[in-house]
């Protein structure tokens, strides 16, 4: 097995780790190993882990001298922790983080837990939401049968919100 990183060499050293249920596999010869840290537990690339390596080396194709002015975290920081330092640190690295992000969640927008139920109540009250926004708008610019159209919708939506 080849090492993924230079994919030259063969791999000997193997590290797995499974994020969101999903396993992930990294294989590394013994020079890319060290060359990621992975002798030294306190230089240790944590996001190669948890993100993949094809993730971490997008951040890594930001300057290396990058430094968050509010907090000064550096990206070997973030290498050595796999935390940001403060709020301004996704501004700074946000080349980077955005790749890492979507790989190491489902999306790159939070939003929250809930239960079936009341998840569900959250969608449909935000499409009612929409909907009224677009009958208002057809009936300011007198669009009548698409405002009708939106109003049965509305109501179909407010019945269901009441079951």
């Amino acid at each position: 097995m080849q090492c993924d990183v230079c994919g030259e060499k063969d791999a000997s050293v193997f590290l797995t780790q499974i994020v969101e249920g999903k396993m992930q596999k990294v294989n590394l010869c013994e020079a890319c190993s060290k060359a990621k840290g992975v002798n030294d537990p306190t230089g240790f690339a944590l996001a190669d882990l948890l993100l993949g390596l094809g993730a971490a080396q997008q951040l890594e194709k930001s300057p290396t001298t990058a430094k968050c002015p509010v907090c000064g975290f550096t990206q070997a920081d973030f290498k050595k922790t796999g935390r940001l330092g403060c709020s301004e640190c996704y501004t700074t690295f946000a080349d980077g983080l955005a790749g890492m992000l979507a790989n190491m969640h489902k999306g790159t927008t939070h939003v929250g837990k809930a239960p079936g139920d009341r998840a569900h109540r959250r969608e449909l009250t935000a499409k009612m939401k929409s909907l009224q926004a677009t009958l208002d708008e057809a009936v300011a610019t007198e669009k009548y049968e698409e405002a009708a159209t939106l109003r049965d919708a509305i109501r179909k939506l407010e019945t269901e919100l009441a079951s």
